[in-house]
């Protein structure tokens, strides 16, 4: 097995509240310069950047995992991963028709602008895309599985945004493939508070806004190979794949 740093939590310019610097380009140079191997590129509700990420990063030799950070009726956030371009293609169709029909006010929010390889905006997505959807939490799981993807609930400690901060706990019945924390709780700290935890998987990473973000906090994948299935069989703690933070 070989270790693998990753971090599965970065928004690109596409998000609102991403800054302007995290193009696709700025993502993959802070990442080779900050030896991650494993990216996760989730903007709010939208999987447009993904396929760009992914191209510029295999030149590198980084893996990248496609996906949104979607905002759930409920206003958790939760990271979703796809191994494929059609499974990314068809979520996307999914959270074009749920997503609240709210337009964006780029003076207030943020812009919200797809860009080429060259960095020329192709797109601008007009409705708000820090909204929630109007899919529940369960709703999205099932959605994310039903197109073999992952489905991680993000930064379950922080107060705004969270499962805990919504819910006021973690449904013990989740079908989750990890739960994920931020940079301000430990996996133990967790797990004393809410102990059915205890057999999760859980990740960290930077929730990176800003290029000085990246990889600031990271988790370790013990994987054979850089692969989608190698780092769900992590996840799952198969094969003796698996999945540990810097302070375990």
């Amino acid at each position: 097995m070989q270790p693998f740093r990753a971090d599965l939590h970065i928004h690109t310019l596409l998000s609102p509240c991403g800054d302007l610097e995290m193009s696709p380009a700025n993502i993959v140079k802070a990442a080779a310069q900050r030896n991650i191997q494993i990216l996760g590129i989730a903007d709010h509700n939208s999987t447009k950047h993904g396929p760009l990420v992914q191209k510029l990063a295999q030149k590198e030799g980084i893996f990248t995992l496609c996906g949104a950070e979607v905002t759930t009726k409920e206003e958790a956030h939760c990271l979703t991963f796809f191994e494929t371009l059609e499974s990314l293609a068809q979520f996307q169709q999914y959270l074009d028709e749920h997503l609240a029909k709210i337009k964006n006010d780029p003076k207030y929010f943020g812009c919200q602008v797809v860009i080429d390889e060259q960095e020329m905006i192709v797109e601008e997505v007009e409705h708000l895309l820090i909204s929630a959807i109007n899919q529940s939490l369960d709703q999205v799981e099932k959605k994310v599985h039903e197109l073999n993807g992952l489905f991680i609930p993000a930064h379950i400690d922080r107060p705004k945004y969270s499962l805990t901060s919504q819910l006021g706990f973690v449904p013990p019945d989740i079908k989750a493939d990890a739960l994920e924390i931020s940079k301000h709780t430990t996996r133990d700290e967790i797990v004393k508070k809410f102990p059915y935890l205890d057999p999760f998987t859980f990740i960290r990473s930077s929730d990176a806004h800003f290029p000085h973000d990246i990889g600031q906090t990271t988790t370790i994948f013990e994987l054979e190979e850089l692969t989608f299935d190698e780092i769900r069989m992590a996840l799952k703690k198969e094969k003796g794949r698996r999945v540990f933070l810097n302070d375990e």
